[in-house]
């Protein structure tokens, strides 16, 4: 058997898993039918451990193998935006108004896939945390899965992620030290002035022009 065997043969089930996410998105925190489908998933591949409701709708599932001491984990993220979807593909959202525009089904699925891989094969020494995170879309999902006691409860030398770029070939991979991918953050802005009379701009101090530049 070649090493990538037992991924193709897995393939056909990590796209249906992709499928079924991708029809049925939910929002940041409201996670649950998506949690639930992934604990579910873990206990059928035998996880030594499922946790659930870990930072709201989180879920880790802890594997282990050999007599190895070292940990890490592996995460992807559940939620999906407040987004139409207008494909008309077979699996399109049924949740009108929010779609996995952003690919977190597929990384969901992707993860689920090497969750069930190394469950089979437990080719590793020590012990994978596989973090599903809610909420990745402005809501501060990780931020809460850690105040919850993440790392507390499954310490970790690193974790890692992936995430789809379409722009890329197929079958490359990109990384890079340092930030490769942009991240998000909100503030606001507020602006105080006067107005005056249209003849005589010049005595005004205009805060919508202030804000426009």
């Amino acid at each position: 058997m070649l090493h990538n065997d037992p991924i193709a043969a897995l393939t056909p089930e990590v796209i249906a898993w992709r499928h079924h996410i991708h029809c049925n998105p939910e929002l940041g925190f409201k996670e649950y039918e998506t949690a639930r489908f992934i604990a579910e998933k873990l206990r059928a591949f035998g996880f030594d451990e499922v946790h659930e409701g870990i930072g709201g709708t989180g879920v880790v599932g802890v594997l282990r193998s050999g007599t190895g001491t070292r940990a890490i984990g592996l995460r992807a993220e559940l939620d999906a935006l407040p987004v139409v979807e207008r494909t008309g593909l077979p699996c399109a959202s049924r949740n009108e108004g929010v779609m996995h525009a952003c690919g977190h089904d597929g990384h969901t699925a992707m993860l689920l896939g090497a969750a069930s891989l190394l469950s089979q094969s437990r080719a590793f020494d020590g012990t994978v945390y596989f973090v599903f995170q809610p909420a990745e879309e402005n809501e501060g999902g990780s931020l809460r899965m850690i105040e919850d006691g993440l790392f507390e409860r499954f310490p970790v030398e690193a974790i890692y992620a992936v995430h789809n770029w379409p722009g890329l070939e197929q079958g490359t991979i990109a990384a890079r030290a340092g930030a490769q991918m942009a991240a998000v953050d909100n503030f606001e802005l507020t602006f105080e002035g006067f107005g005056a009379h249209a003849a005589m701009p010049q005595l005004g101090n205009d805060p919508i022009l202030a804000a426009g530049a």
